[in-house]
């Protein structure tokens, strides 16, 4: 692939500059560096060489020939499949794809059972048909391509914003507008690689808007409709978080004190309060805009119906 830096990326070192980019650990990508497997400008260099704006990246990345996903007989609940996409409601729990440690029982393996083989290669042996993704303990809807064309459309139109994305939550505190629009940079957490932070710097970040509407307020607890105008990693849990905000259930971005509700019912807790309810796309064939809803799941229901009898 060929990576050209932004004026904002001026003066990264290359390893970090192809770890925030390529989504790569900083140690994968200095390997690749040392391997030789990086040209600037055609050429060789260090590491620690400081990208400009302007410069051509070349980073050649091995194929993944170590592993292929294999199917899987995994019950799906699939909203809506023809000959192009497949409209999954994935449950909490579940992992999207292959990766280190979870080799098995994703939506991956799933799909590749459920459509025989027939999903877009262009994701790669790990990663068939998948064009966006959502967290391991969010639930909701996410599309599948299952054919190469239908894919390349369905990413074109993500990147554009094409692509609408609304997500109920439960989340800490209350509201004093009605709606509002996060406009917060979002990159690697400094100091832990597993967790994204909001990133201030203008180096290691990307733009992340997140818009929301109070749906219910229960006084220091609030139910949220969000949508998605980029995609980065762990956006909405990220952004909330960052505004104080955190999402009931969260353990990664939430604080270790919980709230009441979640120290009497923890068995709703399985995941953060987080759906991905309904998803708006254009048919990559035919054209038609096309929109698709699930049900919150029982526990997120459980969740607000206990926050209704206390507030009565």
């Amino acid at each position: 692939m060929i990576l050209t830096p932004t004026d904002n990326e001026r003066g990264m070192r290359l390893d970090a500059y192809i770890a925030l980019v390529g989504e790569l650990s900083r140690s994968q990508a200095a390997k690749l560096i040392e391997a030789g497997d990086v040209l600037v400008g055609g050429r060789r260099v260090e590491k620690k060489y400081a990208v400009s704006p302007g410069d051509e990246v070349e980073v050649n990345l091995p194929e993944p020939t170590e592993y292929e996903a294999a199917p899987e007989d995994i019950p799906l609940e699939v909203v809506y499949e023809d000959g192009d996409i497949i409209v999954i409601n994935k449950p909490s729990g579940m992992v999207v794809h292959p990766a280190p440690g979870n080799y098995s029982g994703t939506l991956v393996n799933a799909l590749l059972y459920h459509c025989r083989g027939s999903l877009s290669g262009i994701g790669g042996v790990m990663r068939p048909g998948i064009v966006h993704r959502i967290d391991k303990d969010t639930s909701g809807l996410l599309v599948v391509a299952k054919n190469d064309a239908a894919h390349a459309a369905l990413s074109a139109e993500l990147s554009t914003h094409g692509i609408v994305r609304e997500y109920h939550a439960i989340v800490r505190g209350g509201f004093k507008e009605e709606s509002g629009r996060v406009d917060l940079p979002i990159g690697r957490h400094p100091k832990d690689r597993k967790r994204m932070a909001v990133i201030k710097d203008g180096h290691s970040a990307k733009e992340a808007v997140t818009h929301y509407e109070l749906l219910r307020s229960y006084g220091q607890i609030s139910y949220l409709k969000l949508e998605l105008e980029t995609g980065r990693t762990h956006q909405i849990r990220v952004h909330m978080s960052y505004l104080g905000h955190a999402l009931l259930g969260d353990e990664v971005y939430g604080p270790e004190a919980k709230t009441q509700i979640e120290r009497k019912h923890p068995s709703l807790f399985d995941g953060q309060m987080l759906h991905a309810k309904r998803l708006t796309l254009t048919h990559p064939r035919t054209g038609e805009r096309m929109s698709f809803e699930c049900d919150l799941p029982e526990n997120f229901l459980r969740v607000l119906e206990l926050l209704e009898a206390d507030a009565r």
